[in-house]
């Protein structure tokens, strides 16, 4: 309990970093990664060589960084996603995120994720909708993007993709493995956005029986396991679409949804009262 209210008392200021490597001075872009790289080394058993994580400053000009920094100036949270120009067109991926244990039950993920998303509409997309990108075998990241963003394939809500999601999802396995940490011994299903054997045997290879990265929809949790093969080393590959009008969608979608699930536990007591 205290514990809980401890966290609650904890107060964060966000930052967000448009593509730092092009305006940062070297010294800073170095001091920044070296803050990157404590946070995901309290959250992963090794630091990855992986979008802001990797050693190569140059990505820093085609990532969206969103931080949460503590009151003593620490970054506690990170959310850090690509900008990739694919066909003319410029595409959001959804990357990697890391929360210190200080942090978490803060809704980070949440919030850190929603301001690259918003970053990358006022200064890339303000008009129009794009396309975004996603490669997880965490359960409830699969299942927050098919929930948050627009014809997510594959997801429960899109059957069949469109010609489109076939070709960028073909392009993204050809070219973008490397930015994207899949193995090139990896093979794509481009029947259903899999990458088999992505992530085996290193630092984001999952157990399906650890709920932690679980999402709290059975529908989806139950859905994306009967893709992936966990052991194998499984990643998912998932196509959406993103634009201003997804934020009142998703809202409207929650509520429905609550409406109905209120509904249906007040007829279930009228049923128990009737039954009695």
């Amino acid at each position: 309990m205290l514990k809980t209210k401890a966290k609650q008392k904890i107060k964060l200021k966000y930052e967000v970093y448009n593509c730092p490597g092009n305006w940062m001075e070297l010294d800073q872009l170095k001091s920044f990664y070296e803050e990157l790289k404590v946070v995901a080394s309290e959250c992963l058993d090794e630091v990855p060589n992986y979008q802001c994580l990797r050693e190569d400053l140059r990505d820093m000009n085609r990532l969206i960084i969103s931080v949460a920094r503590s009151r003593d100036g620490k970054i506690v949270g990170f959310c850090s996603s690509y900008i990739f120009n694919i066909y003319d067109e410029l595409i959001l991926h959804m990357g990697l995120t890391c929360v210190s244990p200080v942090a978490r039950g803060l809704k980070l993920t949440h919030k850190l994720s929603s301001k690259v998303v918003t970053c990358f509409l006022l200064n890339y997309s303000l008009t129009k909708s794009s396309w975004i990108s996603n490669v997880a075998c965490v359960l409830s990241s699969l299942g927050n993007l098919a929930n948050y963003f627009d014809q997510v394939y594959p997801s429960p809500f899109l059957q069949t993709p469109s010609i489109k999601h076939i070709e960028l999802a073909l392009f993204i396995d050809q070219n973008l493995r490397e930015e994207l940490y899949v193995r090139k011994e990896a093979k794509f299903n481009s029947k259903n956005f899999i990458f088999e054997e992505s992530v085996l045997g290193n630092m984001f290879q999952k157990e399906l029986t650890d709920k932690r990265y679980h999402h709290r929809s059975l529908l989806l949790n139950q859905f994306y396991r009967s893709l992936l093969n966990f052991e194998r080393g499984d990643e998912v590959l998932q196509i959406g679409k993103v634009s201003w009008l997804t934020f009142p969608k998703y809202a409207f979608k929650k509520m429905t949804r609550k409406f109905s699930k209120k509904k249906l536990l007040e007829s279930q007591e009228l049923w128990g009262v009737a039954g009695q």
